[in-house]
């Protein structure tokens, strides 16, 4: 399943490549993008795992840029 998220206070395209390039190691996550200019992060994740690939992304952007956060 695609979605699609806000992420509010991304204020680095740096941190965007590697909040990026973390979400897309998560077991579960098909692809992701984040895109620095409309601050959306668009993720393609199986069903099943979406509650647990959700709190990883958390995690991941947490870590990267502590001010960001994903609007889920």
């Amino acid at each position: 399943m695609r979605k699609k998220f806000k992420m509010v206070n991304l204020d680095c395209a740096n941190c965007a490549a590697k909040m990026e390039a973390g979400i897309k190691k998560i077991d579960g996550v098909n692809d992701a993008v984040v895109n620095f200019m409309m601050q959306k992060l668009t993720i393609d994740i199986d069903d099943s795992k979406f509650e647990d690939v959700k709190i990883q992304v958390a995690e991941i952007c947490r870590k990267v840029e502590p001010d960001c956060k994903v609007q889920f």
